[in-house]
């Protein structure tokens, strides 16, 4: 493998999607209502997908009294897809204090929105954050007001964050990393985010689910007081689940959440949440360990 970074999807963990067939193309999709309702544009992804994504700038967090980035870990966002009848479908999940939670499940229920989940996907963290997944179909307009009218029960910047340029060249952490992950990323400011989607096809109904629509292997990296701290989630079936567990344990990565993120997904999937801290090659080589229980993607060459 060529050492460097490499440019992939880079997908903010937690979001999977009730989705429409992939074989729908990306006109489809009413774009220019999203963006009005939003008042931003959003990010074209593949598969028709098309994310809205909103960085919690306004919570400092710490994990280990360690600030972190908001993009580590502390990014809510929504993906749609076109479906029937010029139809959308919507899901995605909201990083929230836990003050934020009530009202925000409350407006999501008054627009028809569906919760799918409430967790963490931290331990110790400062302020203490919870994540509510969310699923909604109809009218584009209709639904993406509903995620905003959430969003604003909150104290989200919801206009885009200003772009982070990431160092160049590539800090040697993160060569360092990828060598011993065996998979690329992509460095967002001072987060690099690694992407590895599933092997096996994905259905909810009869409509295929695509990996840009959450159901990648996300994993994120930053530094931390000279070392690397890592946290996503690893998306699972259930013979998976106890086999991630144990080799993450045996290279001393921390299991924060096992939970689902959706309700009808076949065969039903299962997300790890970890927290990892230590050097780029003891990071790397123990979320190797655990990808090589999980039926997934074979790396892309470079």
């Amino acid at each position: 493998m060529q050492p460097g970074i490499a440019t992939v999807v880079s997908l903010a963990f937690g979001l999977v999607v009730l989705a429409a067939p992939r074989t729908a193309s990306a006109q489809e999709l009413p774009i220019a209502e999203l963006d009005h309702v939003f008042e931003r544009r959003g990010q074209q992804l593949p598969d028709s997908v098309y994310k809205f994504s909103w960085p919690r700038s306004d919570i400092k967090l710490e994990v280990g009294g360690a600030p972190m980035p908001s993009q580590l870990a502390l990014v809510s966002w929504a993906g749609f897809m076109p479906s029937k009848g010029g139809a959308v479908v919507a899901m995605g999940d909201l990083a929230l204090r836990e003050l934020e939670v009530d009202s925000v499940v409350r407006e999501l229920k008054v627009y028809g929105v569906a919760v799918t989940a409430i967790h963490n996907h931290l331990l110790g963290e400062s302020p203490r954050i919870i994540y509510v997944h969310f699923m909604g179909s109809g009218p584009a307009a209709d639904v993406a007001a509903g995620i905003k009218a959430a969003l604003q029960r909150t104290t989200t910047p919801l206009q885009p964050a200003a772009a982070v340029a990431a160092a160049t060249p590539a800090p040697k952490w993160t060569d360092d990393l990828v060598h011993a992950l065996g998979y690329y990323g992509k460095l967002n400011g001072e987060v690099l985010g690694v992407s590895v989607p599933r092997a096996d096809q994905i259905r909810m109904g009869d409509a295929e689910i695509p990996a840009a629509m959450g159901l990648a292997n996300s994993m994120n990296f930053t530094m931390a007081r000279g070392e690397v701290a890592s946290t996503g989630d690893l998306v699972l079936i259930a013979s998976e689940v106890n086999p991630v567990i144990a080799a993450l344990q045996q290279h001393h990565i921390a299991v924060t959440a096992v939970h689902s993120h959706m309700l009808d997904d076949t065969p039903h999937l299962f997300f790890i949440h970890y927290w990892a801290l230590g050097s780029p090659a003891e990071v790397g080589a123990g979320l190797k360990a655990a990808l090589a229980q999980v039926h997934v993607a074979p790396p892309a060459a470079h």
